[in-house]
């Protein structure tokens, strides 16, 4: 493979890019709509298979492939592990430079989600998690991140033919908001009708507290749902495990955070991870019921999932419980995630981190 020269792929063009390609190429640009049907809605990875009209096949043949302008982006498939309870699959794909990245399908009740990653390891150097653990390499194109959402369908349309990917979430490896131009492209692409289809209203953004970029997600009134990794109520304790805290305050956080829910009128999911005895305390919990008070927000609590590179243990059911009373008392929803995949290594980067560990691979 081919590593030396980043490759112009098809799948970072929305259709209107793609008309305009077609355009400058001296094609109809009405075209474009056919190839858009079978790259995103049909999710074809070989485009000679194609009955293309014939302007549109004289296109791809001399456009498309081994040394060609254009490509497609069809990650390589490193690993697949099934969870015992038959519920998640977890996807190592290797990128056309070599990197890794994880992607998770899981199962629901009446749904399956996929889980994204957005950047090839990860600059905010969350302690506790696996992907921060490994520092930043680089930032995924938008294709390399809608190419995710194909395989994923793919790989389901083999497991059950029954069933679509109908959410999405950005909680895989990487800080989606520092990566925000390719992400929100991504995204275009992803929740457009004619092609994949899944509606901005079942996507999730997860940012560890991006200050800018979540102030820019409200003046752009984008329409996904956002997500915010929080972890400490307080800026000591936030600090000692979100290092970008150093850089954008919790104070800071949270007003942009208020700022954006009075602007878009949209509920905020907050994001905890429960450590014994770093932020599971009832002092803590109180502090943290004091910051959203007035906000319409929702607290999701996450047992930890352990890594090599993080001494912390998950905390006891006790402890979980009572920090979910304290904030159900002060009146915000707070719900335990459902915990899937950790024999499969689900947590964002530890598939990565396990199988690097490993000659070979």
């Amino acid at each position: 493979m081919n590593r030396s020269l980043p490759r112009l792929s098809l799948h970072d063009l929305d259709l209107p890019a793609l008309r305009e390609t077609f355009a400058a190429d001296g094609v109809n640009p009405q075209h474009a709509a056919l190839l858009w049907r079978a790259l995103h809605r049909d999710g074809v990875t070989d485009l000679n298979s194609c009955d293309f009209l014939p302007p549109l096949r004289r296109w791809v043949d001399r456009s498309v492939g081994e040394g060609k302008p254009y490509s497609l982006d069809k990650p390589e498939l490193v690993e697949e592990i099934p969870s015992s309870d038959g519920l998640t699959r977890k996807f190592l794909l290797r990128l056309d430079d070599g990197q890794t990245i994880e992607t998770v399908l899981m199962a629901y009740e009446g749904r399956h989600t996929v889980c994204l990653s957005t950047q090839a390891g990860c600059a905010m150097g969350c302690v506790f998690c696996a992907t921060g653990q490994m520092g930043f390499v680089r930032h995924l194109r938008p294709g390399e991140i809608v190419a995710q959402v194909l395989h994923a369908r793919r790989a389901l349309r083999e497991w059950d033919p029954t069933q679509r990917v109908r959410n999405l979430v950005l909680m895989g490896m990487g800080e989606p908001l520092h990566n925000y131009d390719s992400v929100m492209r991504a995204l275009g692409i992803i929740s457009d009708t004619r092609g994949i289809a899944i509606g901005p209203a079942r996507i999730a953004i997860s940012t560890v507290g991006v200050v800018p970029a979540i102030r820019r997600l409200a003046e752009e009134a984008r329409p996904y749902r956002l997500a915010v990794s929080l972890h400490g109520s307080s800026e000591e304790e936030r600090a000692a495990l979100v290092p970008a805290a150093k850089r954008w305050s919790l104070a800071e956080l949270i007003a942009a955070c208020r700022d954006y829910g009075r602007d878009t009128g949209k509920r905020i999911f907050f994001e905890w991870t429960l450590i014994e005895g770093k932020n599971d305390s009832p002092e803590t919990a109180e502090r943290l019921a004091a910051l959203l008070e007035g906000m319409d927000a929702h607290v999701n609590l996450i047992p930890l999932n352990p890594t090599q590179g993080f001494e912390g243990t998950e905390s006891g059911t006790e402890s979980a419980r009572r920090f979910q009373e304290i904030l159900r008392r002060a009146g915000f929803p707070c719900t335990f995630r459902q915990r899937r995949g950790i024999d499969v290594e689900a947590g964002c980067g530890m598939l990565k981190a396990t199988r690097e560990r490993r000659p070979g691979i």
